[in-house]
């Protein structure tokens, strides 16, 4: 573990200033801590937001003056997300788990990048990254994880985005973090379509025979256990019910559509082929609540508890090599 010690090194970049991020750290840190998991909590970002208090230790990036406009809440947002990248890859801590940063605001401050798994990718490297939406548990039970193909693209780009090389990068990334961070031996894996009833053989489209169908031949003959195309209107109640262990989808909105529906509240977003774990809540800024002490935590502790345990499963994996 980072440090050498035997307690656990979590980041916790507190994000947009002006939003939910300092709260629901400040209490998820609470709740976290009355659980059964050992972990120092390592809160990065500015002074001022009151977070600072909940942490174990507290890494200033600057401060911030309540009522400062959007490019400073995105400037300093962008700071701590750096930090805690570098702490990160420089082994100081054991993960990072991020909160919800205002995409518009992170451009005016400086920063152009479409998100956290962006920015993310490309501190580390400019490594090949997936974006997993992950849930244990679901209204409908459980467990749901979902892959974005494609990320925070306006939907007209995705068809020139989406190629089969590109399902198949993201498949083999994916089931590779499933066999390291869950210990799933043999993940199964289904595509979801991109046109209605999987185009019907042809006849809403042609993504699923010229894309879809050629990475799924290439991902079997790699020995990845690999489904599809299946129609988006039943492939995650499939998933839900225990036939796979993550959908990979084609694009953004089709797949957080169903995920928020199922798991809002619970979900989590995990960044799979950085070289170290990262998590974060699968909300918004939610700026229209934020300062009224409202904001649920529970997103935010769950990004904890998986940060903590994706870390500490690595570290094992690690110790028996």
């Amino acid at each position: 573990m980072a440090g050498g010690g035997e307690e656990l090194r979590l980041a916790v970049t507190l994000g947009d200033p002006r939003g939910i991020g300092p709260e629901v750290a400040r209490k998820a840190a609470g709740r976290f801590r009355a659980g059964p998991v050992r972990a120092r909590l390592v809160f990065v970002g500015p002074a001022g937001t009151g977070a600072e208090v909940a942490a174990d230790e507290f890494v200033a990036t600057g401060e911030w003056t309540p009522g400062a406009g959007a490019a400073e809440a995105g400037r300093l947002a962008g700071l701590a997300i750096e930090r805690g990248a570098r702490m990160a890859l420089a082994g100081e801590v054991d993960a990072l788990v991020t909160a919800p940063i205002d995409k518009a605001a992170l451009h005016a401050g400086g920063y152009p990048y479409p998100g956290h798994t962006e920015m993310l990718a490309h501190l580390a490297g400019d490594v090949e990254v997936v974006m997993l939406m992950d849930a244990e548990t679901t209204a409908l039970g459980g467990p749901l994880r979902v892959v974005l193909a494609t990320t925070h693209l306006p939907l007209a780009r995705v068809p020139t985005a989406l190629t089969s090389e590109r399902l198949v990068a993201q498949a083999r990334i994916t089931a590779a973090g499933l066999r390291q961070g869950w210990g799933i031996a043999r993940p199964r894996l289904a595509l979801c379509a991109v046109n209605p009833h999987a185009s019907d053989g042809g006849l809403f489209g042609d993504e699923e025979a010229r894309i879809l169908e050629p990475a799924l031949r290439t991902l079997c003959d790699a020995g990845i256990d690999a489904a599809g195309p299946i129609p988006a209107d039943t492939v995650f109640v499939r998933a839900i019910r225990g036939e796979f262990d993550a959908v990979v989808v084609p694009y953004h909105d089709v797949g957080m559509a169903a995920f928020k529906t199922a798991a809002f509240g619970r979900g989590i977003n995990v960044t799979l082929g950085l070289p170290f774990v990262r998590t974060s809540p699968d909300h918004g800024t939610a700026l229209d609540i934020a300062g009224r002490g409202i904001a649920d935590p529970g997103s935010m502790g769950e990004a904890l508890a998986l940060a903590a345990r994706l870390a500490a499963q690595r570290m094992h994996a690690a110790t028996r090599r």
